[in-house]
C-alpha cells in the first residue's frame, strides 16, 4: 500500500481497524467454552472444592500460550504483507498491542458467560457488549461528535486505548512523519500529523503506552469480574420434575404421599399389572379398528424371524491398532456374530450381556439405525425379506437417550408423531384427526401421562420433566404410531426402583396389546427382570449364549445354566438376571475352560430354536408382504403443516430466544438512535458522511450477527429431535427444513419493523415513501440472510459451539469486504471477487445508495475539492444507483441460498454416527 496522502492513510487505519476487530472477535470462542464448563464449576463450588479464583486462574494462564502463537502467526503474516512500517520496533509493538487485545477479549467474553450463565443469553450480552465498545471505540464515530450523555463510553470502551495505540504506533514512524500535506489554511503538515487528527486520533506520542496500560487493565478487570460472578451467581436453571396437579394438590394437603414399588404394582402370572385392575380397560383401548396393513389380528408382523452374521468395523483408530498389536490382523472389527433368534407378538424379550457384548449394536441393526459399518445375514419380517423403508412405517424405537422437542408439551408430541406417523386411511375407513387425536389420549392413559399432558417436556436435567416421564413420553411416542415391533434401549437406565417399575408397568401394558417387544437391559431388579417373557444372552464379541423362554421365576433359564457342568446353583432369593451374568462370565469361561457359546450351539435349545426360526421365516399360506404406496405416511404437504406446528410452539414457547432477540434489536436501535442523534441532517463534509454510513453498517451489522448466534442453540436442540424423527419415517428431511425457514419469516419482519422505525426517526434520514422503504428492505433480507446463515452453520457442523466459532470465522472477512473499512476501488484485483460474494457487500451497497446517491448537497474532502454527496459516493465507494435494480434481488437470493444450503445440509449430513 501506498503512503502518498490522506487517501492511503485512511487505508491503513482500515487495515489497523480489521487487525483490532479480527482479534477482538478471536475471544468469542472463549464464551461456548465457558459455558460448557459452569455447571461443573458451580458443582465444585457448592462442595467447597475450591475458591472461584482457582477456576479462574488456570484459564487466564492456559490461554496465554496460545494467545502468543496466534498472535505471532498474525502478526508475522500481516504485518509486512499489508506494508506497515518497517522499523523493527513498531513490529514488535504492534505485537504486543495483538496480544494484549487477545487477553482483554478472552476476559471480556470470561466475564460475559459467567454474567449470563446461558448460551443464547450470552451470545446476545456478547454482542451488545461488542455494540457498545464498537460503536464507541472512536472509529466509527470520533470523540468529538459523542454526544455528552454518551461520552462515557467512550472511555471505558477498549477498543479506544488499542485503536489509538495502533494508530499512533504507525502513524509517528518517520514514512509518514517526513511528508508533507496542506491544511485547509494552505499550512504545511506533517501527514502523519495531519493523518492522526483527520482521524480524530490523540497526536501524543504517549498514547501508545497509556493504550497498552489500559488494555492490560482492562484484561485484569474482567477477569476479577468473572471471578466475582462465578463467587456470588448461581445458575439459572435447577432441575425440576413435574408432577401431576393431583399429585401437587395431594402433596399440599397431606404431605408428598407415600408410594412404593409394592403398592404401585404386584407380579401376577409373569406380568407387571397395576393394582386396580385397570390394564384390561387400557388394552382394549389401545385397539385401533383396523391395524396398517392386511396381515392377521395379532400384529402387522410376526415378529423378527431371523437374525444372522451381523457383522461391524466400528472399532476406534487407537482400539483397532492395539488389536493389531495383539496379533489381530482383519480391518474389520466384528461386533456380533451368528445371532440367530426369533421375536414374537405378545411376548416381551430382554436383550442382555454384559458391557461391549453387542446389544445396542444389535438393536440397532434390528431397527435399521445403522450409519456405518457392513452388515451381513437375513432378516425376516412375517416370513418375508426386511424392506427398511417399510418396516420403519410399522416399527418404534425408544431410544436410551430421550430425545424430545422441549417447548411443546406432552400431548402436543403425541398429537405431532400421530399425525405424521398414522395414515389418512385404513382399508375403506378414513382415520379423521378426531380418531388420532382420541387415539393418543388412550395412549396417554396407557403410559400414565394422562395427569401431565400439558406439562412442558423441557430440558433434561434443567426443567420439564423428570427421567422416569421422559422414558415413558419415549415410549407413547412410538405407541401412537400403532406399531406392531418395538425396540426398547434401555427403558430402565438411569431410574430408581419405584420410577422403573412404573415404566415396565407401560412397557408390560404394550406387549399385553399384541405387540412384539424387545428391551436392552442393564443388571435389572429381580421384579423387572421377570416381567419379561423370553431372554437373549449376548457374551462379549456378540455371540449368544441363551435364547429362550425365561419360564415362572426364571426357571428355564436357571435349569439350563445349572445343567451345565461347574456351574454353581442359584441361591434362595438371589437375582437371577445377576446370577445368571457372574456364571457366564468371562472369568467363568476360563474357569470351566469352556465357552458358552459353543455350549449354547450344541445344545438341544439351540436345535429348538433353529426349528423356530425356519418355520417363521417361511411366509404363512394366504399372506402377502407389506407394501406401502408412499415413503411417508403424510403427503409433503401434510408433513409440511405438521412441521410448520410444531415449530410455531417452539418459537412461541422459547422467550430466551426470541424477547432476547428482539430487546436487543430494541436496544441498538435505541442505542444508535440516541449516538448518532439526527446525524442525517448534518452532511457538512465526508468524515459526516462516513459517520452516518458506518452507524448503518454497524447497526446492521451487530443485528445480524445476534441473530446468526441467537438461532444457533435453537437449531442445534431440534436437530437432535429431527435425527430421530427421520429416523423413525415421520417426513423427509426438505419439508422440516421449509418450516424452520418458514417459521423466520414474521419473527424477523416484526423485529425489523420497530428497528427501522427507530433507527430511521432517531437518526433523521430523509422521509420519503421509497427511502424508507428501501431501508426497510434492505435491513429485513439483511437481517433474514444472517439468520439463515447461522441455521447453515450448525446443518454443516457437528454442534452449536462449533457451529459458532465457524460462523465468527467469517464475520472478520465480512468486515474486510463490506466496502466500509475498504472501499471497492481500493480493494486489490486479486481479491475483487470475494467483495461479490460478501452478502454484507451488498448490504452496505443497497443501504448507502439508497439514503444519499440521489442527494447533490455540497461536502468537503479533505485533501480534495468541494463534491456532491452522490459524486462521492459514486467515486470513493465506487456506489451507483442504477445498480439498485441488481442489488435488490441479490438480497434476495443470499436469504434462499443460505435457507436452501441449510436444507440440503440437513437431508445431506448426519453428525449421529451410531
Amino acid at each position: 500500500m501506498h503512503t502518498r496522502n490522506l487517501d492511503d492513510g485512511f487505508v491503513y487505519v482500515g487495515a489497523l481497524l480489521f487487525t483490532l476487530i479480527v482479534n477482538m472477535f478471536n475471544g468469542f470462542a472463549e464464551l461456548p467454552l465457558t459455558i460448557t464448563r459452569l455447571p461443573v464449576f458451580f458443582k465444585h463450588r457448592d462442595l467447597l472444592f475450591y475458591p472461584a479464583w482457582i477456576f479462574t486462574l488456570p484459564n487466564v494462564v492456559l490461554r496465554i500460550p496460545f494467545s502468543m502463537i496466534e498472535s505471532i502467526v498474525w502478526v508475522v503474516v500481516t504485518y509486512y504483507t499489508m506494508g506497515f512500517a518497517p522499523e523493527a520496533d513498531r513490529f514488535f509493538k504492534q505485537l504486543l498491542l495483538v496480544f494484549l487485545i487477545q487477553q482483554m477479549a478472552g476476559g471480556l467474553f470470561r466475564a460475559i458467560a459467567g454474567l449470563c450463565r446461558s448460551m443464547i443469553i450470552a451470545q446476545t450480552g456478547g454482542a451488545l457488549f461488542l455494540l457498545i465498545f464498537f460503536v464507541l471505540g472512536g472509529f466509527l464515530l470520533p470523540k468529538d461528535f459523542i454526544p455528552k450523555w454518551w461520552i462515557w463510553g467512550y472511555w471505558i470502551s477498549p477498543l479506544v486505548y488499542g485503536y489509538n495505540a495502533l494508530a499512533v504506533n504507525e502513524f509517528y514512524s518517520p514514512r509518514w512523519m517526513d511528508k508533507f500535506v496542506m491544511d485547509k489554511n494552505g499550512v504545511p503538515k506533517r501527514l502523519g500529523m495531519a493523518m492522526l487528527e483527520g482521524a480524530n486520533i490523540f497526536t501524543d506520542k504517549n498514547w501508545f503506552w497509556i493504550g497498552a496500560a489500559g488494555l492490560l487493565g482492562f484484561t485484569i478487570f474482567f477477569n476479577v469480574l468473572f471471578t466475582l460472578c462465578l463467587t456470588y451467581l448461581d445458575p439459572l436453571g435447577k432441575p425440576q420434575a413435574v408432577i401431576s396437579e393431583e399429585t401437587a394438590k395431594e402433596a399440599e394437603d397431606n404431605g408428598l404421599p407415600r408410594e412404593t414399588v409394592s403398592n404401585g404394582s404386584t407380579r401376577r402370572n409373569g406380568s407387571m399389572k397395576s393394582k386396580d385392575g385397570s390394564n384390561n380397560k387400557e388394552m382394549r383401548e389401545m385397539r385401533l379398528s383396523a391395524r396398517l396393513s392386511n396381515s392377521s389380528s395379532n400384529g402387522i408382523s410376526n415378529g423378527i424371524s431371523r437374525v444372522m452374521s451381523v457383522g461391524s468395523n466400528e472399532a476406534a483408530p487407537r482400539r483397532g491398532m492395539e488389536m493389531k498389536q495383539q496379533g489381530v490382523t482383519d480391518d474389520r472389527l466384528q461386533l456380533l456374530r451368528d445371532v440367530t433368534g426369533s421375536f414374537r407378538p405378545g411376548v416381551l424379550t430382554a436383550l442382555m450381556g454384559v458391557s461391549g457384548a453387542g446389544k445396542t449394536t444389535l438393536m440397532d441393526v434390528l431397527a435399521g439405525r445403522k450409519t456405518g459399518g457392513y452388515i451381513e445375514g437375513d432378516i425376516r419380517i412375517s416370513g418375508y425379506p426386511k424392506n427398511q423403508a417399510t418396516f420403519a412405517r410399522i416399527s418404534g424405537y425408544c431410544e436410551q437417550n430421550d430425545i424430545h422437542s422441549p417447548q411443546v408439551t406432552i400431548r402436543e408430541s403425541l398429537i405431532y408423531s400421530a399425525f405424521l406417523r398414522l395414515p389418512e386411511k385404513i382399508g375403506d375407513q378414513d382415520i379423521t384427526d378426531e380418531i388420532k387425536i382420541q387415539f393418543v389420549d388412550e395412549v396417554m392413559e396407557l403410559v400414565e401421562l394422562d395427569n401431565l399432558k400439558d406439562a412442558l417436556v423441557g430440558l433434561p436435567g434443567i426443567s420439564g420433566l423428570s427421567t422416569e416421564q421422559r422414558k415413558r413420553l419415549t415410549i407413547a411416542v412410538e405407541l401412537v404410531a400403532n406399531p406392531s415391533i418395538i425396540f426398547m434401549d434401555e427403558p430402565t437406565s438411569g431410574l430408581d426402583a419405584r420410577a422403573a417399575a412404573i415404566v415396565m408397568r407401560t412397557v408390560r401394558n404394550t406387549v399385553d396389546t399384541g405387540r412384539t417387544v424387545v428391551c436392552t437391559i442393564h443388571q435389572p431388579s429381580i421384579d423387572i427382570f421377570e416381567a419379561f417373557d423370553e431372554l437373549l444372552l449376548l457374551k462379549r464379541g456378540g455371540q449368544v449364549i441363551y435364547s429362550g423362554k425365561l419360564g415362572r421365576n426364571s426357571q428355564k433359564m436357571t435349569e439350563y445354566f445349572e445343567a451345565i457342568p461347574g456351574v454353581p446353583k442359584i441361591k434362595d432369593k438371589y437375582n437371577p438376571a445377576t446370577w445368571m451374568l457372574e456364571v457366564s462370565s468371562v472369568a467363568a469361561e476360563v474357569r470351566l475352560s469352556m465357552d458358552f457359546a459353543d455350549y449354547y450351539r450344541t445344545s438341544d435349545l439351540y436345535k429348538q430354536n433353529k426349528v423356530l426360526v425356519s418355520q417363521l421365516s417361511r411366509p404363512e399360506p394366504g399372506t402377502s408382504d407389506l407394501y406401502f404406496p408412499t415413503e411417508y405416511s403424510q403427503s409433503i404437504i401434510g408433513q409440511f403443516k405438521a412441521c410448520l406446528w410444531k415449530h410455531w410452539l417452539t418459537y412461541w414457547r422459547s422467550p430466551d430466544y426470541n424477547l432476547v432477540r428482539f430487546s436487543f434489536t430494541l436496544f441498538t436501535a435505541l442505542l444508535l438512535g440516541s449516538i448518532f442523534w439526527k446525524i442525517g441532517t448534518n452532511m457538512g463534509d465526508a468524515n459526516t458522511l462516513r459517520m452516518v454510513i458506518g452507524a448503518m453498517y454497524t447497526a446492521v451489522m451487530f443485528v445480524g450477527i445476534n441473530n446468526c448466534a441467537t438461532v444457533q442453540p435453537i437449531v442445534s436442540i431440534e436437530r437432535t429431535v429431527f435425527y430421530r424423527e427421520r429416523a423413525a419415517g415421520m417426513y423427509s428431511a426438505l419439508p422440516y427444513a421449509i418450516a424452520q425457514v418458514v417459521m423466520e419469516i414474521p419473527y424477523v419482519f416484526v423485529q425489523t419493523s420497530y428497528y427501522t422505525l427507530i433507527v430511521y426517526a432517531m437518526m433523521s434520514f430523509q422521509w420519503t415513501a421509497v427511502k424508507f422503504f428501501w431501508f426497510f428492505f434492505v435491513s429485513y433480507f439483511s437481517f433474514l440472510y444472517f439468520t439463515y446463515y447461522g441455521m447453515m452453520t450448525v446443518s454443516i457442523s457437528p454442534n452449536h459451539e462449533v457451529a459458532g466459532i465457524f460462523a465468527a470465522a467469517f464475520y472478520s472477512l465480512f468486515n474486510l469486504f463490506s466496502g466500509f473499512f475498504i472501499p471497492r476501488p481500493k480493494i486489490p484485483k486479486w481479491w475483487i471477487w470475494y467483495y461479490w460474494i460478501c452478502p454484507l457487500a451488498w448490504t452496505v451497497y443497497g443501504l448507502i445508495v439508497t439514503q444519499y446517491g440521489d442527494m447533490e448537497d455540497i461536502i468537503t474532502v479533505p485533501g480534495q475539492s468541494n463534491q456532491t454527496i452522490s459524486y462521492y459516493i459514486t467515486h470513493h465507494f465506487g456506489y451507483h444507483r442504477s445498480f439498485m435494480a441488481v442489488v435488490a434481488p441479490v438480497l434476495v437470493l443470499f436469504a434462499v441460498f443460505f435457507a436452501f444450503m441449510y436444507a440440503l445440509c440437513l437431508k445431506k449430513l448426519n453428525f449421529q454416527t451410531r
